[in-house]
């Protein structure tokens, strides 16, 4: 009798990259028809069946797999806009009919409306109708980034040090100094949400996850009124960054985004784009540093230009008018977690 438990399919992507350290996750194996399995890792062999899997995935051979029951596993969900970590348990009542409307929405592209526990563990999911005429957005699906063969036009290159040699004295005294850039800082912090009123127009940073990308693009605009030159930094991966602000400490993204500004230092004539991101620092800190407190060593950074609302797809929001109605949903999400038992964040029970 065929074992139901039993997968024959092309690999198309391990994560993570078996060139990059693994975590205390293991390994997920997205396999072809939208199917993904993990490799444990509690399992002395993960490191060996993933090169296995990773060398037939390059040879584009399809692998048999035997997988164990998934009653109590988790399945990942990616909704869009989203860069937050969606889980559906399969523990969860009727966790299977679930799953088909799920898989029934990606083939068909039509929208759901998912709810979710505050730990984002979707419980409910049903086909949603639009209104006759409304036009819902689309938001292309991150892809990680092609690895580029690395190459430099030399004459171009010389050029371009040559003219930052004789220019670069003036862009120096342009960028901010540390002092500045702090009190930039501390405007952009000091709209916060209060989380048990969230009075428009505040930032939602203490609900950290979900809605970056329309809370860097708010504090572009209001850096830009105060006449500074923003840009963006957007990093992809498995993110995974400890907060007071959440009530399980910790929060899971697949990608985050905040703005940057050129800051003086630390030497004579040196500078560098510092990150602004009041939901996970209290001061500017180096994009460096940003990336190391997201878990996730591998992680790619991408900047941009402070125009592009949402980066895959280039996709911009001149009139804020896309940014103002997601910073709204989420203060209401910032004030009804205010309501739970845990009450209002940041919580002191957080390490």
């Amino acid at each position: 009798m065929p074992n139901k438990n039993a997968v024959v399919a092309l690999v198309l992507r391990i994560d993570p990259p078996l060139d990059r350290p693994t975590d205390d996750r293991g390994y997920t194996i997205e396999l072809e028809g939208d199917r993904r399995a993990r490799i444990e890792p509690g399992d002395k062999n993960a490191g060996g069946l993933a090169r296995v899997l990773d060398g037939l995935r390059q040879l584009n051979r399809p692998v048999y797999l035997e997988l164990d029951p998934l009653d109590d596993g988790v399945l990942t969900v990616e909704l869009e806009l989203s860069h937050a970590r969606h889980l559906l348990r399969r523990s969860t009542a009727d966790a299977a009919d679930i799953e088909k409307v799920l898989r029934e929405a990606i083939r068909t592209r039509m929208p759901v409306v998912v709810t979710e526990t505050d730990a984002h563990e979707i419980i409910d999911v049903r086909p949603y109708t639009p209104v006759p005429g409304e036009e819902l957005p689309h938001f292309p699906r991150p892809e990680f980034p092609a690895r580029v063969p690395w190459s430099i036009d030399w004459f171009k290159y010389l050029w371009w040090r040559f003219w930052c040699w004789r220019c670069w004295p003036w862009w120096w005294f342009r960028c901010l100094s540390m002092t500045r850039a702090q009190q930039v800082f501390n405007a952009m912090s000091a709209t916060t949400c209060n989380p048990l009123t969230v009075p428009p127009p505040c930032i939602p940073f203490l609900y950290p996850d979900n809605g970056c990308w329309a809370r860097a693009h708010e504090m572009c605009r209001l850096m830009i009124n105060m006449g500074l030159s923003p840009r963006k930094v957007w990093i992809q991966g498995s993110l995974h960054a400890l907060t007071k602000n959440n009530p399980n400490c910790e929060i899971y993204w697949g990608w985050h985004v905040a703005p940057t500004l050129c800051v003086r230092g630390p030497k004579f004539f040196q500078s560098q784009q510092m990150v602004f991101d009041p939901s996970l620092f209290t001061t500017p800190v180096s994009q460096a540093t940003w990336k190391s407190v997201q878990g996730d060593p591998g992680a790619s950074l991408t900047p941009s230009a402070a125009s592009i609302y949402y980066l895959w797809g280039n996709t911009t929001d001149p009139a804020y008018v896309d940014s103002n109605a997601v910073l709204a949903q989420h203060r209401l999400l910032l004030l009804n977690r205010s309501l739970l038992p845990a009450g209002p964040p940041p919580y002191a029970f957080c390490p």
